[in-house]
């Protein structure tokens, strides 16, 4: 039987003619971190100090240790970041230059020091550069010359820290007459039964050798042999349970193992495990334009949608129960769609088995993003290469619904001015109109593809149209208001999204000592967005009067205003299902402490936007719209049963009195959007009136004035201290209350976020980590509306 070593221990990391104690897994900045040679560089302006750790050369060493009793060793890179040579007491056993491949060496018989030298990605990138020519990018930056996470050279959201080193596990495998060198699973459902197609590829020592395969599943057994060095071995299981998104059924998944046997010797062991399900892509045309609907199991979705990007800058830190607490996360928030944005990795098995078992769609880009990416080679057989791996990889994943060419590079060839920068060089349109389709119609004809986000679907239309295929909104957030998102009604919008700072206790740990300013030079260093400050108190302004010189009333109003952009959109696309069929919010997560679109902040904490995906993404909302015709109150019902009920309407005054009250009755379809038109004599007028709708403990409001112009009164309420959290009654409109249980206690955490109360009303806030509760303390951490100072 084919047998394993991790190769772990005792790997040291050369630094100036030393060798400092080196983790395997890992890279150079956490060895580096570890042996107190670097400061922190996520923390204040470290980052800037460690620039030249991306610019030199490092070497990993250790032992190879003796191996014997099997006929063949191999050692085995699981990943490599990503320009290496690898040598066995100085003599070169291969080179790698792919951080998203994984890599073999026949080791058999040999010991000895074993050597990992890694050069500048920077040096890499730049010798590719000089042989293909420049090629123009939303960076400056030379991520689009090298195989590797393209965000480690920076982002408008990440800083810049080229990483290199052993990022993914590394082992010993010593195996004899035959090993498993690939499986490709092919699993369908039809009618109940499913049926599992295993396509077996095998590497011998011994030609003549017998071989056959045996699989197993759901209590199924097969057998095939193996011709050569492939076979095929087909199962059907009948009654089979289906794998459902989360909010639609359960997730039932099905141990596969496939041995390989010689005789009755069995020689190596496959194991995944497997979801029966069918996925569909809808893009037909219609008389909107041509769709973009997921289709699971017959059942069409909106996606409930999130963009993902590495949890942590350094990945090789990111653990199995990091990927499950964040992915649960999102699929408390109501999430059914992650999107695994080009910029970033394929990710570890990890992060897929969560998605498997939580529910959650994965839309995995392959990684191309925001650049013209050279077709030449060496990129093109290495991008052939990693794609043929990471297909073949991910296939048992049943969360795994769309391979997407990339992101945002069609678009920036018609609208970026590539074009004629380009003057008729390659810029990518190979891999994403011809070499990734054929890999995934080849080795993956189960899920969809598409060339990439955005894409309309034809250059006859403009990439970006939103009547066609998958759309991004950024727009808004750049030039104007967010409200500015209820003028479009996009097929798929994949992304947009609005920035606000993470939470007070996320930002006091990343820049200790410091003054917190919006223009603090650390706040600063820690906004990495292309006028990120200006384009928030722009998006202020147009609400609020801007907070000068107060803080902490600045931190508050920039994560009330991203809640309200992000509500607003997603509101409006709801209302309009099914011809808007999904929102991916950019972005669910951050990769370290700063101000970004994130929901969860770069410590992982919950901004107020991440509560309010919560309520926007539960499978019943309900919302405010304008229309033609006037005021509608639209119900939304992802539900799989009607939703029939009671609406009551009342328009209000901010001092608290009704104005017009009316009740009529509601009834939505599953699956679908019921509208309501509001009486003419209850649509609230002016700056001091508001509409509230409610219907089975749901509500929705509308204020029809900016913040700015609305008289609020003083805000009274009483908090009390109650089992497990903390109780507030209002005595007048309370608008966007907020506890910041993160000043209350670096570890507390508040289990919801905004709410408005109207007078009398009362709201129980969940606070866990909370070590010394008190009543005043935590009146001190609520911030709500207040009037005009």
């Amino acid at each position: 039987m084919l047998q394993a070593t991790p190769l772990t221990e005792g790997w040291i990391l050369r630094h100036e003619g030393a060798g400092l104690p080196a983790v395997v897994p890992g890279c150079v900045h956490t060895d580096l971190l570890a042996a107190g040679v670097i400061p922190d560089p996520l923390l204040g302006r470290n980052e800037t100090e460690v620039a030249w750790v991306g610019r030199r050369e490092w070497t990993y060493e250790t032992e190879l240790p003796e191996t014997n009793g099997h006929e063949q060793t191999d050692l085995v890179f699981d990943g490599l970041d990503t320009a290496a040579e690898i040598l066995l007491d100085g003599q070169v056993l291969g080179r790698t230059r792919n951080m998203h491949r994984s890599y073999r060496f026949d080791v058999t018989g040999l010991s000895g020091r074993l050597s990992v030298r890694f050069v500048s990605a920077y040096a890499e990138a730049e010798a590719v550069r000089g042989r293909v020519g420049e090629r123009p990018a939303a960076y400056a930056e030379p991520y689009q010359y090298i195989r590797k996470m393209a965000c480690s050279f920076g982002w408008d959201w990440g800083p810049t820290l080229v990483t290199a080193g052993i990022w993914r596990p590394v082992r010993l495998e010593q195996w004899s007459t035959a090993r498993i060198a690939r499986v490709r699973p092919l699993v369908t459902v039809e009618g109940g039964l499913g049926q599992v197609e295993l396509a077996v590829e095998v590497e011998r020592t011994r030609v003549e050798a017998p071989l056959a395969v045996e699989a197993t599943v759901g209590g199924v057994r097969a057998r095939a042999e193996i011709d050569g060095t492939a076979g095929t071995v087909r199962l059907e299981v009948p009654d089979v349970r289906l794998w459902w998104p989360r909010g639609y059924g359960e997730q039932p998944l099905y141990d596969v193992e496939l041995t390989l046997l010689h005789g009755e010797q069995a020689l190596d062991v496959w194991r995944r495990r497997i979801g029966f399900r069918t996925v569909e892509l809808d893009r037909r045309p219609d008389a909107h334009g041509s769709g973009f609907t997921f289709v699971v199991n017959g059942e069409r979705l909106f996606a409930r949608g999130v963009n993902w990007i590495p949890d942590d800058v350094f990945p090789s830190r990111i653990t199995r129960d990091r990927y499950r607490e964040r992915l649960r996360q999102a699929a408390d928030a109501g999430v059914d769609l992650v999107r695994i944005w080009g910029g970033g990795i394929y990710e570890s098995e990890d992060f897929y088995d969560a998605c498997d078992e939580l529910g959650l769609l994965v839309w995995q880009d392959f990684p191309f993003a925001c650049a013209a990416y050279p077709e030449e080679q060496p990129l093109r057989g290495e991008v052939e290469a990693e794609a043929r791996e990471n297909v073949v990889r991910l296939m048992p994943h049943p969360s795994l619904v769309l391979w997407n060419g990339n992101n945002e590079n069609l678009w920036g060839f018609r609208d970026w001015e590539w074009e004629p920068r380009l003057a008729g060089d390659s810029w990518g349109e190979g891999y994403y109109l011809g070499v990734l389709p054929r890999v995934v119609a080849e080795l993956d004809p189960t899920r969809p593809y598409t060339a990439g986000s955005p894409w309309s679907g034809s250059w006859d239309r403009h990439p970006n149209d939103p009547a066609h295929g998958t759309h991004h909104s950024w727009e808004v957030w750049n030039r104007e208001d967010y409200a500015d998102y209820r003028l479009q009604v996009p097929r798929f919008v994949a992304e947009f999204g609005w920035q606000a700072p993470p939470a007070y206790a996320t930002l006091r740990r990343a820049l200790p000592g410091e003054e917190l300013m919006p223009d603090s030079p650390g706040m600063l260093h820690h906004q990495k967005a292309d006028d990120g400050n200006g384009k928030l108190r722009r998006g202020l302004e147009r609400h609020f009067a801007f907070p000068e010189g107060d803080f902490d009333r600045w931190h508050y109003l920039t994560q009330v205003n991203q809640a309200r952009a992000v509500a607003a959109g997603i509101e409006h696309w709801r209302s309009h299902w099914p011809v808007c069929a999904g929102t991916v919010v950019w972005q669910l997560n951050d990769c370290w402490p700063v101000t970004s679109w994130a929901a969860i902040d770069g410590d992982g904490r919950e901004k107020p936007l991440y509560h309010e995906l919560r309520r926007l993404y539960a499978d019943r909302l309900l919302t405010l719209q304008v229309r033609e015709r006037g005021l509608v109150l639209a119900a939304v019902n992802q539900a799989a049963e009607s939703w029939n009920g009671t609406l009551t309407l009342r328009r209000m005054s901010v001092e608290g009195g009704v104005i017009g009250e009316s009740r009529v009755g509601l009834a939505a379809e599953r699956r679908a959007v019921a509208h309501v038109g509001v009486p003419r004599e209850l649509e609230p007028v002016g700056p001091k009136e508001f509409l509230v709708a409610d219907a089975d403990g749901l509500r929705a409001l509308r204020f029809p004035s900016p913040d700015r112009d609305i008289p609020y009164p003083r805000p009274e309420f009483e908090v009390a201290l109650v089992p497990g959290g903390i109780e507030v009654t209002a005595h007048t409109l309370v608008r966007n209350l907020l506890l910041q249980a993160d000043r209350l206690d670096p570890a507390a955490r508040a289990d919801r976020g905004l709410v408005t109360l109207l007078p009398g009303e009362r709201v129980t806030i969940g606070v866990r980590g909370w070590q010394t509760p008190d009543a005043e303390t935590a009146r001190s951490a609520l911030y709500c509306m207040e009037p005009h100072r």
